[in-house]
């Protein structure tokens, strides 16, 4: 699964990387601690612009009656997508690339679950291949927008970790992914496979992740610098 991430690269380098005609995100700083249900920054298609907007973690399907009595789901299965009636819509119709700089995964350890730090050798700045809803609340007629991100099998970096890893898609890959014209599920498909391995890295990080309420660069720091 994927339940904490990072994201501290720079505006420009998101710009550049997802090539960016729109940002409506008012997040603009480095974060080290992204938690589900709080608001992320999500590029999407829009009118046939590429935007850079803020979604809910946590995908609150459709067809849902009450959003007080649905779980929030972080993240999907790729490989149940098309099945799943929660996601298979918003696959085919409303997909979203989620920036990241790295993520963390936790390993089960004498005295409790150590976490690692996972991130691209090369890359400041990524994304997640995610999926994202939206609902009118009747009561209160705002507009709620929800997201997910896509989980896939974990590749060698992960493995000694963790058996999932989220959904690291290539750069030449997002221009199909947000293409709202393309339904093809086979094609789609395609893109959600593990990250190769050579091109990752980790690190195991202080137990202080856990605490969602921190946010700071020394979340990040190897366990052995500390």
């Amino acid at each position: 699964m994927c339940g904490r991430f990072t994201n501290k690269a720079e505006r420009e380098q998101i710009e550049k990387e997802f090539k960016l005609t729109v940002d409506n995100s008012v997040t603009g700083k480095p974060r080290f601690n992204i938690a589900p249900s709080q608001m992320i920054d999500a590029v999407l298609n829009r009118e046939s612009e590429t935007i850079l907007t803020e979604l809910k973690w946590g995908f609150i399907p459709s067809w849902a009656k009450d959003t007080s009595s649905v779980k929030a789901l972080i993240n999907a299965r790729a490989e149940t997508l098309a099945e799943k009636p929660s996601f298979r819509d918003a696959f085919r119709k409303r997909r979203c690339i989620i920036p990241a700089s790295g993520f963390y995964e936790w390993q089960k350890a004498r005295g409790g679950k150590q976490p690692y730090y996972f991130f691209l050798k090369e890359k400041p700045v990524f994304g997640f291949a995610g999926l994202f809803e939206n609902r009118i609340d009747k009561e209160t007629g705002e507009i709620l927008e929800t997201c997910t991100i896509i989980t896939t099998e974990a590749n060698e970096v992960l493995k000694p970790v963790h058996d999932r890893m989220p959904v690291i898609l290539k750069a030449d890959d997002y221009e199909l992914w947000l293409d709202e014209k393309i339904k093809d599920e086979a094609a789609l498909g395609k893109l959600l496979v593990p990250y190769p391995a050579d091109k990752m890295s980790s690190h195991a990080v202080s137990k202080s992740i856990n605490i969602p309420d921190l946010d700071s660069a020394e979340l990040i720091t190897p366990l052995n610098s500390l």
